[in-house]
Order: C-alpha cells, then structure tokens, then sequence
C-alpha cells in the first residue's frame, strides 16, 4: 500500500512543464495521497490512515458488489468506494480517469444523431413487440394475474 508511483512523478514534471508553458488541465490532478500534511509526515500514522482509507473502500465496494444482485444503485456505490480509495492510492485514480474517461466517451457517442435516430427506433420496435405481447396475454387470459391462472 505504497502511495508513491513513477507515475506520480512523471504527473508532477508534466504539470509543471505545462504550467511553465501556461497550459493547465484542470482534469489532471496530481497522483498520489491526499491526507493531511500532519499525517503525511509521520510514517506510522500515513500508514495507519492508507489502511483505514482501504478498509472504509472496501466496505462500500462490498456493498456496492452487494447491491447488484439485491436492490439498490450497485454501480454507482461500487465507484463511489473507488473514489473514497482514489483518495489515497494511485491505482485507484488511474482506474477513475480510465472510467470517467470511457464514460465521457460513451456520453458524446449517444449524443451522435445516427445513434440517436438508431436508439429512437430500437426502443419503438421494443415497445411495439412488447405492446403485441400484452395484447396477446390480455386477449388469451384476459386480465388475470399470471400468478392466478389455473389451467
């Protein structure tokens, strides 16, 4: 559970060729542990703070893990315990960057018209056969419950 990368130190000489060009990523966040400076100073207390950190992650990713086959928001707890352990380990903030960027991919492609326009028939084909499928039940069984059908 060390905090410190080579990844960390290539982000940080990026960023500050970037700023000395005057660029700035506002997205791109410097890698590694965001404790406090009080706890980064003391060996014993960052790594009791990096075990903590992980624990608390893994408990929300459990259930996270959890919600997907009961209800409840599973995805959406699953990277919420991610971001909790992107607070302090590298790993985890590579794999939220890695996320936010496919899921900002995926947004700007069903913002495309074609697959707009694809999705719109989809789902109208969709409802027609399930409206067809209603209407076969209902015209068979009337409106009875499945449950209730004695045959």
């Amino acid at each position: 559970m060390n905090a410190e990368s080579d990844e960390r130190t290539k982000v940080a000489e990026q960023a500050d060729s970037a700023s000395a060009t005057g660029e700035s990523d506002r997205e791109e966040r410097e890698l590694g542990s965001r404790a406090p400076g009080f706890i980064k100073a003391s060996k014993a207390l960052h790594l009791s703070w990096q075990v903590g950190v992980f624990v608390v992650g893994l408990g929300v990713v459990i259930a996270g893990v959890l919600m997907l086959v009961l209800p409840g928001p599973g995805w959406l707890v699953i990277f919420g315990g991610m971001a909790i352990w992107a607070t302090e380990f590298v790993w985890a903030q590579l794999v939220l960057r890695w996320t936010k960027r496919k899921v900002t991919e995926a947004a700007q492609r069903a913002l495309d018209p074609k697959v707009r326009r694809r999705n719109i028939i989809l789902t109208t084909i969709g409802l027609v056969i399930m409206a067809v499928l209603v209407g076969i039940y209902v015209w068979k069984f009337g409106l009875t419950m499945p449950w209730k059908i004695s045959e």
